[in-house]
């Protein structure tokens, strides 16, 4: 499906209020192949539950994203963000920087990191089930749908926030087996909403259950409540996440 709705009443998700979440995660380290690996790991208040790799912006595993492992706690999932950059994080006001820090990650160690944390969280006796969900934004949308597509039938739901493998950065997607839901902004500078939906299309012409959502009027990060570009919108966050809870409860339970 493409378009602003995912057939909920009036064309429109349920909203979700943003509301405080009290700090329930903590720093851990994993093994990713031969070497250690770090991340933030939230865990909800009943266990067993579905496990969620949360893949963090180009700033890095900032507190932003440390808060979006604690909502996922909240709403009842095991959420892990590994550190990508490994400790290494960029400030709101440092966009060059930022951009050095995603331009410089080796796509080999990203993926080992990545990896590993579905390693770990299926390893965790907190996570319930064969399979784990992805959650991503910006770079980390793009990354999202890579693992997915790397890690097979071991991700069982990805989500994608305004980002997406686009042209040379595309992985083989015969390996995608995952059901897919993208959020793409409509006047996205970074991850042009016309090949963002595109590649939806194409996705879904190879039998893949895709579902990618415009926001129009929308730019890119918009889900960001700290609004580093300017482009927050409560309203489409709301919705966003509204849409992401309900995918995610729908396929990992």
């Amino acid at each position: 499906m493409y378009g602003s709705d995912l057939g909920l009443p009036g064309g429109r998700a349920d909203r979700v209020a943003f509301v405080s979440v009290r700090a329930m995660g903590e720093t851990i380290e994993f093994r990713s192949q031969d070497a250690t690996a770090k991340g933030y790991l939230a865990t909800p208040a009943q266990t067993p539950a579905p496990g969620v790799v949360v893949v963090q912006e180009w700033w890095g595993l900032v507190p932003q994203i440390e808060r979006t492992c604690d909502r996922l706690a909240t709403a009842g999932f095991v959420a892990l963000a590994p550190d990508l950059f490994h400790g290494e994080i960029a400030e709101h006001t440092e966009m060059d920087r930022a951009a050095e820090l995603m331009n410089g990650l080796p796509p080999d160690r990203a993926a080992r990191d990545m990896g590993a944390a579905v390693d770990a969280l299926l390893a965790n006796p907190d996570v319930d089930g064969d399979s784990v969900g992805v959650v991503g934004f910006c770079m980390g949308g793009m990354l999202a749908l890579v693992l997915a597509a790397q890690q097979g039938d071991r991700i069982g739901a990805a989500v994608a926030f305004y980002g997406a493998p686009l042209g040379d950065g595309a992985p083989d997607w015969s390996g995608l087996t995952a059901p897919v839901l993208g959020h793409v902004a409509e006047h996205d500078e970074f991850f042009p909403s016309d090949a963002t939906m595109a590649l939806g299309e194409e996705l879904a012409e190879m039998g893949k259950d895709v579902t990618f959502v415009l926001y129009p009027g929308q730019g890119h990060a918009f889900g960001n409540e700290e609004n580093p570009i300017g482009t927050h919108d409560a309203d489409a966050t709301s919705e966003a996440w509204a849409r992401t809870l309900d995918f995610l409860h729908a396929k990992l339970g």
